[in-house]
């Protein structure tokens, strides 16, 4: 006596069903952490971006010193705070918030952290291109 083999069927294989686990929303299973010293790094990288977005003060045309910065995240927030230099001349009022626009709004993009402030603190002016400031005098 011959014995044809059963045919094949698709699905899923025989047995004991398996259990369908409940999907959680995004929030209830888990966290993202971002460090500080991440925040940080974005926000002096963003500070560059801003400085070089005016094509007459790129940041190797006038020596500027690289941008320091310093951050504290808590509660999905973040304050952040930049020491750097800006060139001379420059609108100081005009340059301080464009900077604290452009970081804030890159720092949150990038990290999902809410920047509730960013704090400038300008070191230096460093003259740059035709000022005419490299040893004369003012007369």
């Amino acid at each position: 006596m011959t014995s044809r083999p059963a045919a094949a069927t698709p699905g899923p294989p025989a047995g004991p069903a398996s259990p369908t686990l409940p999907t959680l929303p995004a929030a209830e299973r888990g966290a993202t952490v971002v460090r500080d010293k991440v925040v940080a790094r974005i926000a002096v990288r963003a500070a560059r971006e801003a400085l070089a977005a005016r094509e007459d003060t790129s940041p190797a045309r006038t020596r500027l010193a690289a941008p320091r910065a310093w951050v504290s995240v808590g509660g999905g927030t973040a304050r952040l705070g930049l020491s750097l230099d800006l060139p001379y001349p420059i609108d100081l009022a005009d340059a301080s918030r464009r900077l604290q626009q452009h970081v804030s709004a890159r720092v949150s993009q990038l990290t999902g952290i809410k920047v509730t402030e960013v704090t400038l603190a300008i070191e230096h002016l460093v003259p740059f291109g035709g000022a005419g400031l490299e040893g004369g005098r003012v007369q």
